[in-house]
């Protein structure tokens, strides 16, 4: 067993490595599994997690709101970059379920986004490919390439 000083010690540690930038639970045990013994690193997540500094779902929301803003991603993508993370496939899931509409409007405007990029360079056929390539659903593209405002 590990006393108080011990704890306070890892939960510093784990704390200032979940302030520097939003973490997942996984990002957490893989960054400190082998530093931390594995009650103490358990006991110190579920403190952060009961605190809310560790909350896997509102970073799924965060990470998706920072796509939307910044990138041009298919929904598959978001979602393998999640995963990436260690992120549970069924809160991934319940999250995509309840912003079904907005993700499929955000993925259409990327998929127009990526249209307008590559319409210089490429054709539709190779633009349709691209788009595949990039996990986008064919009836998405092809709404998006038949769209007549995209500019």
């Amino acid at each position: 067993m590990y006393n108080l000083e011990e704890f306070d010690n890892a939960k510093t540690k784990v704390l200032k490595y979940v302030l520097y930038k939003k973490r997942s639970e996984n990002e957490i045990r893989t960054k400190f599994a082998s530093t931390i013994e594995e009650n103490l690193l358990e006991d110190v997540i579920e403190y952060l997690k009961e605190a809310k500094y560790i909350d896997d779902s509102n970073y799924i929301e965060r990470t998706i709101n920072n796509f939307i803003a910044l990138k041009n991603l298919s929904l598959k993508e978001i979602k393998y970059k999640l995963l990436a993370k260690g992120i549970n496939k069924s809160l991934i899931e319940d999250y995509f379920y309840a912003h079904k509409e907005e993700l499929e409007e955000y993925e259409k405007k990327s998929a127009q986004n990526i249209i307008y990029k590559k319409s210089s360079s490429m054709d539709n056929e190779e633009i349709k490919n691209y788009l595949l390539k990039k996990g986008y659903k064919s009836d998405i593209i092809n709404l998006s390439l038949n769209d007549d405002t995209i500019c």
